[in-house]
């Protein structure tokens, strides 16, 4: 199976990103754009596990994100990775206080089951496209201009979601396996 951690976005947030991807996907280079329905905020990578994990998990990661209360979470502003200059990854950032201890929480948890650590630290993004060839600076400008002026509505993020991540030719489809609130 191939697992990610993550937090879901509400329906408002999806909202905004409908509306803004489709200029964007017109006015850019090419690139694979994700859909606005699986966009969310990565906690954790597990990759491919096998399904005792889940159950695994069930058992750790609960008491890991106990220790935490709800955070609101405020997207803006865009980005890539690596960089600017070479840029392989388009993103909208953002800010969430403590989702960065929730993420290193579930990262030590996932470890003391034998799941690889992040060579890379949390960073709080929502991927948007992944670029087939690096794109210009002038279209890395566009890009910072347009995502910047979207204005996301504010949320509380209340728990993190196991995803089960299935890659189809249409697209990837990912299946909530199980829901963990933070705070016990």
């Amino acid at each position: 199976m191939r697992l990610f951690i993550a937090v879901e976005l509400p329906e408002a947030v999806r909202e905004m990103l409908r509306g803004g991807l489709g200029p964007l996907r017109r006015d850019q280079p090419p690139a694979r754009w994700v859909r606005p329905e699986g966009i969310h905020i990565t906690l954790k990578f597990l990759g491919e596990q096998p399904p005792e994990l889940v159950e695994s998990l069930d058992g750790v990661v609960p008491a890991a994100l106990a220790a935490f209360a709800p955070v609101t979470v405020k997207l803006g502003g865009g980005g890539f990775f690596p960089h600017d200059r070479r840029p392989r990854v388009a993103w909208v950032g953002g800010d969430a206080g403590t989702l960065g201890e929730w993420a290193a929480a579930v990262e030590e948890a996932a470890a003391g089951l034998g799941v690889p650590r992040e060579a890379r630290p949390f960073s709080l993004h929502l991927t948007l496209a992944r670029l087939e060839r690096p794109w210009g600076a002038q279209a890395v400008e566009h890009f910072r201009v347009a995502v910047g002026k979207w204005c996301f509505p504010e949320f509380v993020a209340r728990e993190a979601v196991l995803f089960q991540s299935e890659l189809r030719p249409s697209g990837a489809v990912y299946t909530p396996l199980r829901r963990w609130a933070v705070g016990g």
